[in-house]
């Protein structure tokens, strides 16, 4: 009697089992899924057979949680082994969850079964470009191609777009490329469903610390080691972190204290930690090019100051400090297209004027260095200047080369007179001032150089009797001598000797 009982009870929950289910069904096709989704569970507890878990496998598919639909799926082909729709889709959530190796093993089980079902070749024909597309990623990735990685990633997402495996892979990428905001955005979004999620936290970390911004990020990598201690990215970059920082700070303190040569050395040490790190090696490169410039070697502070631009093209204390370097090595254009795109980046009085000055520079560049040609600095006292006018004088006078090449003697010729024009300016007090202002010399001062006689201005030199030969010179060329004669020239007096 009871056996009849139990029997009915069980024919009674089969019918109301498979009401449930084609209640799911009506529910499904109307696309209400969660209402379908509770039918199937109902129909699971009256009776837990493979179709049920299949279906209710296909429902959480629809909602997106392949997890739980993978659960179904494996519990389905548990139940039955010949069942091929639940391997189907047990490959399924494994390609949606970014396990296409998993995948293909599960397409291959229904293909046993079913050898010629087209929809199934289809699928894994699509899990196995995912593997290839995965690979290549990987592939890409540790050669530090991140571009190429990305492009792969993003073929596997176009299938998995729901994978977090990938999304965070193409949030490394985007990182490791300098597209902070790109992978912010999608590190959140997986935050927001799983905040302990070790990897996503990693991955802010390392769009912190490429970001220039390496305190926070350490603080993301010590709460992913205590989530994980195992995490060996997380353990790489902050061992690399600190170390960055370490060899920074020494170099910096190298510097202060005078010991250029030093902190040249563990600039080029802080260098070689992490290459990826474009914000902070950008910093390192501008240090070592200000340090360059102590140590004389005023093209390699050039140098350092191009990849330090090119690290980051915005990074205004750069382009400052390539100006001032191109203004030491005369190199005046280059110096103001730099200042100019100080003054656009950040844009201040001081910079403006650091345009003018520059442009200046550029100007008084274009001229005569009058300086240079009597071989004298800026700071030149007037009798300094008459011995380097004296000396450069009798080295370059025409008479010095009358035995010289007509080529020889036009360049001396020419030589003489730039001496005796850069003389006649830089020893009168107003002249040298609008030079050294830059000012344009015919301005206001009543007379230009158009018809500049050097020879005029070496007779009065030496005829006013300012410097001292001592023990005189002879020899000097007849027609000059006669010239000097006649200018005023004691018959007996000064004899040159070239």
């Amino acid at each position: 009697m009871e056996s009849k009982v139990k029997i009915m009870c069980r024919r009674i929950d089969i019918a109301n089992a498979e009401s449930l289910k084609q209640n799911g069904n009506e529910l499904y096709k109307q696309k209400k899924y969660m209402e379908a989704l509770e039918m199937y569970s109902q129909a699971i507890r009256l009776l837990p057979c493979a179709a049920y878990y299949g279906n209710r496998s296909a429902t959480y598919m629809m909602l997106n949680k392949y997890n739980d639909a993978l659960a179904d799926a494996q519990e389905a082909t548990s139940i039955d082994k010949e069942f091929t729709k639940g391997y189907q889709r047990e490959g399924k959530c494994l390609l949606a969850l970014g396990n296409p190796v998993a995948a293909i093993q599960s397409f291959n089980k229904s293909l046993v079964i079913e050898p010629n079902n087209q929809t199934l070749i289809a699928e894994r024909e699509s899990a196995l470009k995912m593997k290839e597309h995965e690979e290549e990623a990987h592939r890409h990735y540790s050669s530090g191609d991140f571009r190429r990685a990305l492009f792969c990633i993003s073929q596997c997402l176009n299938t998995a777009p729901n994978a977090v495996s990938y999304r965070l892979f193409k949030a490394e990428c985007f990182a490791f490329l300098s597209k902070y905001t790109e992978a912010s955005d999608i590190v959140n979004t997986i935050l927001a469903v799983d905040n302990r999620n070790a990897d996503a936290l990693f991955v802010r970390g390392l769009c912190l610390y490429y970001g220039d911004e390496i305190d926070k990020a350490q603080q993301h990598f010590k709460h992913v080691l205590r989530m994980n201690p195992d995490h060996t990215k997380a353990k790489d970059t902050y061992k690399k972190s600190k170390c960055l920082i370490q060899k920074k700070e020494e170099g910096n303190a190298a510097f202060k204290s005078g010991d250029h040569q030093k902190a040249y050395e563990l600039y080029t040490d802080a260098l070689s930690i992490d290459p990826y790190n474009k914000l902070t090696n950008a910093k390192l490169y501008c240090n070592r090019a200000t340090t360059s410039t102590k140590l004389q070697n005023l093209q390699q502070a050039v140098d350092d100051c191009n990849k330090a631009i090119e690290l980051d093209e915005k990074y205004v204390k750069a382009f400052t400090r390539r100006a001032a370097t191109y203004t030491g090595l005369e190199m005046y254009e280059e110096a103001v297209r730099d200042y100019e795109t100080v003054q656009k980046l950040e844009p201040s009085q001081q910079n403006a004027r650091a345009v003018k000055d520059a442009k200046l520079e550029l100007k008084k560049s274009k001229r005569k260095d009058y300086y240079k040609i009597l071989g004298v600095d800026k700071n030149v006292t007037d009798d300094m200047l008459r011995k380097a006018y004296r000396k450069r004088a009798m080295l370059h006078h025409p008479d010095r080369h009358c035995n010289d090449t007509p080529e020889k003697q036009k360049e001396e010729e020419k030589i003489f007179k730039d001496v005796g024009e850069a003389y006649a300016v830089l020893s009168d007090p107003k002249k040298r001032s609008r030079y050294d202002s830059g000012a344009d010399l015919e301005e206001g001062m009543g007379s230009g150089f158009g018809d500049f006689d050097a020879t005029n201005l070496f007779q009065m030199f030496f005829q006013g009797g300012a410097p001292d030969f001592g023990g005189g010179f002879e020899g000097f060329g007849g027609s000059h001598r006669r010239q000097h004669q006649r200018s005023g020239f004691p018959g007996g007096g000064y004899q040159f000797h070239f």
